[in-house]
């Protein structure tokens, strides 16, 4: 089999002009190239070089054929739709651009066979727990990101803000310690090409969606690690960006269309205001303003409605799934982007990878607002989406109430109780995505007044809710933040990831007592999880918090053999003696539970001690 050196060597078939005088090449071909035996047949490739669409392409290929050509506002681009029957084979395709007649100049074009199973490939699920990583604050394994390599911004680690030097050679340097912690999906913050004079490290602002940042490594470096992760029992979710690019995107300095980027007579940005795409009696002014009003001066919005440019975000995106075996796709500022773009693009990626999981991001207090977003509700105006998963924004909220109030018919645990009620609203709700905190969001530990064993009872809710759980880096050993929303700070290093570091929490040396309660807490919880169906298949059943503490189960419906999982939440200051006689639905006399974390056993006929400012998790027998 070619290695992908040979394969991607193809694309350096183009030749050099047949007549000097009129010397053109070709600069870029998107996507670099395409799979026999995809569902969709059709791939359009999208060609720049200087006058490019002067010139008239051609190909000759058995099971190819050219369908159509389409030129853009700019001279500087083809979109070129190649058909792949069901007699296509692995190998490389001819371009040839002709003018008059006459051969310009050729390009190969690789047409590759897909890997085993990738259409069939299984995404994530219940059954799985999402370590959320900043690649550049993660850990510094390579030199990569030494010198700025011909990029705007350098490396700075004093800066907050700045460049600190993290890289892909790190996150695989320390894939052990992740997967020995338990999580099985890692998730990347976007390593696609940012640059920018500043403030390039979070990568949400894409200069080249199909390159990855040299600050952080190469394209074989994030397959290694995609391969490597696999191998130890991991997957990989790609972060994508379809909303918005980088103000230095190339396209900005040669957009295919006039109507590539939304435009104003002035600068405008998003309002933010979600609730204008389902509020009946929202203004279209504020609608449009949302959907096609820019993030920042420095990430001008896409508009999705330009066909050219809604294929391209749509391959872009199955490129990167085929390319490098993912697991899953977390979509960025999700409801931000053209919805009926929306529907079309999930539906696409779902008709490639029926099991893939996607998760989008819509960033609402409002369950009514995000279940608008997920694959299978039936909503008011018709709109019919087909994500899958969505963050978990307003049971997120929820939590943090619950464990920083005191407990009354509407705050604290109450808040929690009928927050979840709520999943009444949702088509899925298993298929959502539940965290303590991500790259956006303050510290969990600071948010709770860095109070353990309110944590503690943050993280074993996350785990064992009917969720996906996902956690970010550091959060495991108590990573501090302040209170407010500070991105420098909140992303900050994961200690023991650069030479020198005085704590290293991937050896355990320098920890605090604390820290290494909660790394270890952690660790037995999510191994634990691993292994519980009530957890990754039951269903949930709760009961209404009493006397500042909340109880619920998950249970296997039909399985009467099965182990249940006994949640309790204490937040009282003092033992509390718990009747639980109340839980008879999912409790027999005769019942036991053995906490998974300790092993102790405790009956469960009639009376269990709940130790103060504590969480159970009890296996019930």
């Amino acid at each position: 089999m070619k290695s992908l050196q040979q394969l991607f060597g193809a694309l350096a078939l183009s030749t050099a002009l047949m007549s000097p005088s009129n010397a053109q090449t070709l600069t870029r071909v998107e996507p670099e190239n395409w799979w026999v035996g995809m569902q969709e047949p059709t791939v359009q490739l999208m060609i720049h070089g200087e006058r490019i669409a002067e010139l008239q392409p051609r190909l000759h290929h058995a099971g190819v054929t050219l369908q159509r050509v389409t030129r853009g506002d700019s001279p500087n681009y083809l979109f070129l739709d190649l058909t792949l029957d069901a007699q296509a084979r692995p190998g490389t395709v001819e371009l040839r651009f002709e003018r008059a007649g006459r051969p310009v100049l050729t390009h190969g074009y690789p047409l590759l066979a897909r890997a085993p199973g990738s259409a069939q490939r299984q995404g994530l699920g219940p059954q799985d727990a999402i370590y959320l990583i900043v690649p550049d604050r993660f850990a510094k394994g390579g030199t990569a990101g030494d010198s700025a390599q011909g990029l705007r911004e350098g490396l700075n680690r004093g800066a907050p803000g700045g460049r600190h030097g993290g890289d892909l050679a790190g996150m695989r340097q320390h894939l052990n310690y992740v997967a020995a912690m338990g999580f099985t999906q890692i998730w990347p913050t976007p390593l696609t090409e940012n640059d920018a004079a500043s403030y390039s490290y979070h990568g949400y602002a894409s200069t080249d969606f199909y390159k990855i940042d040299p600050r952080l490594g190469s394209r074989e470096d994030y397959l290694a690690l995609a391969r490597e992760a696999r191998a130890k029992g991991m997957g990989l979710i790609q972060d994508i960006v379809l909303n918005h690019i980088g103000a230095n995107h190339w396209w900005m300095r040669d957009p295919p269309t006039r109507d590539w980027v939304n435009q104003w007579p002035g600068y405008t940005e998003t309002n933010h205001a979600r609730t204008t795409l389902q509020d009946p009696y929202a203004s279209a002014s504020d609608r449009r303003r949302f959907a096609d009003g820019w993030f920042s001066t420095n990430m001008p919005d896409l508009n999705q409605r330009q066909p050219l440019l809604a294929n391209y975000l749509v391959q872009m995106t199955i490129w990167w799934v085929e390319m490098a075996g993912l697991s899953g796709l977390r979509t960025d500022t999700y409801s931000y982007s053209d919805k009926d773009f929306l529907a079309h693009w999930s539906q696409r990626l779902l008709q490639e990878y029926p099991r893939l999981f996607m998760v989008g991001e819509e960033w609402s207090p409002h369950p009514a607002i995000v279940a608008y977003w997920q694959r299978g509700k039936r909503n008011h105006d018709g709109y019919v989406s087909q994500m899958p998963g969505m963050m978990d924004f307003p049971l997120h909220g929820a939590l943090l109430a619950a464990l920083n109030e005191s407990d009354g018919h509407d705050s604290g645990f109450t808040k929690l109780y009928e927050a979840l009620a709520h999943d009444f609203v949702y088509p899925d709700p298993a298929r959502l995505v539940l965290f303590p905190g991500n790259h956006d969001t303050p510290r969990i530990h600071s948010l709770l007044n860095q109070d353990l064993t309110l944590y503690k009872m943050a993280m074993a809710y996350i785990a064992t809710t009917r969720r996906i759980p996902q956690f970010f880096y550091g959060d495991e050993v108590l990573l501090q933040s302040p209170r407010q929303r500070d991105d420098g700070a909140v992303r900050g290093d994961f200690p023991g990831g650069w030479p020198g570091d005085a704590v290293n929490a991937f050896t355990g040396a320098g920890l605090s007592p604390a820290q290494r309660e909660a790394q270890d807490f952690m660790r037995q919880l999510l191994n634990w999880r691993k292994q519980s169906r009530a957890v990754h298949e039951g269903g949930l059943m709760q009961f209404a918090p009493m006397q500042g503490v909340y109880v619920f189960f998950r249970y296997l419906p039909g399985d009467a053999k099965a182990a249940k999982v006994m949640v309790v939440l204490n937040k009282n200051s003092t033992d509390t003696p718990l009747d639980t006689r109340r839980f008879a639905e999912m409790l027999s006399p005769s019942s036991v539970g053995t906490d998974v974390l300790t092993g102790a056993r405790h009956e469960l006929g009639q009376t269990l001690s709940v130790p103060a400012r504590a969480a159970l998790v009890l296996e019930v027998r």
